[in-house]
């Protein structure tokens, strides 16, 4: 069935596509209780064998939706239903924020990839925490992470008190956190990735964690373009804060080796998808294998099949989050990847 519809979704603006289909998904869950359960049965993954704990939160299966996909926590149930085993919203800022000028994301089939510069387009952390305070109400059983990134107007010597914010007012709400320093859309973020200014936001978060009658895992999302001297860095950083692990990749600057005609290609912003796999996979590796598998992974970037899944966990991820191979496969790339990993 998304064979023959995806061409149709192709002739048009992605983010327009975007909206336009998970508006429809949460209509029919939340209106339509015949097509809620028709998506279910078609969808869902129950399948035994495929619970795992990670960073002791309990995951109906390894298979996560990437942050992105969800900025503003509103279709989280909707989703869900879709058979993920967790679904990680954002990136939130304290504030909303309209994110960069359109067009922001771009196609390109011949890689299957995208570029998006959003540019954390969000509707501010208020909105999220009061609609993700109304599902876990409602669907406590629904594993759901907060990635939370800066506003664009704070400078980053000021970043912390952002991520403060965002983990204050999501505590309750979500099951683990992420912080977001590595995308490539908003001017100057990257630059957090550095030693010093990553150990005083983490170390930071962790202190606030400690403060409640229970922590939350914090888990560090990082580029695909670091070199092994920054992912050497990365290893001690999490030993020195304790955080609970990482999520390796985001999307890559890299335009290497690309098919697509260079005035797409040429467009700003981060890419992902197939162009981006190999080297998701080699920095789980390279974190796995140095660190001696001292803490967990989650494997995102280039997952198209059950295969590249696997890869990404036999390198030494623990879970894996799709994202653009969602968009280019369709919803039935959940249910196949979960099959495969039983077998």
């Amino acid at each position: 069935m998304y064979r023959l519809i995806k061409p149709i979704f192709f002739k048009f603006d992605p983010e327009n596509v975007h909206y336009f289909v998970v508006k429809r998904l949460k209509w029919f869950n939340d209106k339509f209780p015949l097509g809620k359960t028709i998506i279910r049965s078609s969808f869902d993954v129950h399948i035994k064998g495929l619970e795992r704990e990670v960073f002791g939160i309990k995951f109906r299966n390894p298979v996560g939706l990437a942050a992105g996909f969800d900025k503003n926590g509103e279709y989280v149930e909707a989703l869900s239903n879709l058979g993920f085993g967790f679904i990680e919203v954002g990136t939130v800022t304290p504030m909303p924020q309209p994110g960069n000028d359109k067009p922001r994301m771009f196609r390109l089939p011949n890689d299957e990839a995208l570029i998006n510069r959003m540019g954390f387009n969000n509707k501010g952390v208020d909105v999220m925490a009061e609609r993700l305070r109304l599902l876990k109400d409602k669907h406590p059983e629904i594993v759901v992470g907060g990635n939370i990134g800066k506003n664009k107007a704070t400078p980053n010597e000021d970043a912390v008190s952002d991520y403060i914010k965002c983990f204050d007012r999501l505590f309750d709400v979500v099951d683990y956190f992420v912080v977001n320093v590595s995308s490539p859309n908003t001017p100057g973020l990257r630059e957090l990735q550095e030693k010093e200014p990553l150990k005083k936001i983490l170390n930071t978060l962790q202190q606030r964690n400690r403060k409640n009658d229970f922590s939350r895992p914090i888990l560090l999302k990082i580029a695909p373009d670091l070199t092994d001297a920054q992912l050497d860095d990365i290893i001690e950083i999490v030993a020195e804060t304790g955080i609970a692990g990482i999520i390796a990749t985001n999307t890559t600057i890299s335009r290497e080796n690309l098919a697509t005609e260079k005035t797409l290609s040429g467009e700003m912003g981060g890419l992902s998808g197939k162009p981006v796999k190999e080297r998701s996979t080699e920095v789980i590796k390279y974190l796995s294998e140095k660190s001696h598998k001292a803490f967990p992974i989650i494997g995102v970037g280039g997952i198209h099949s059950a295969k590249d899944a696997q890869d990404k966990l036999d390198a030494g991820a623990s879970l894996v989050q799709l994202y653009t191979g969602f968009i280019y496969e369709g919803p039935g790339l959940i249910k196949q990847i979960c099959k495969s990993l039983v077998k």
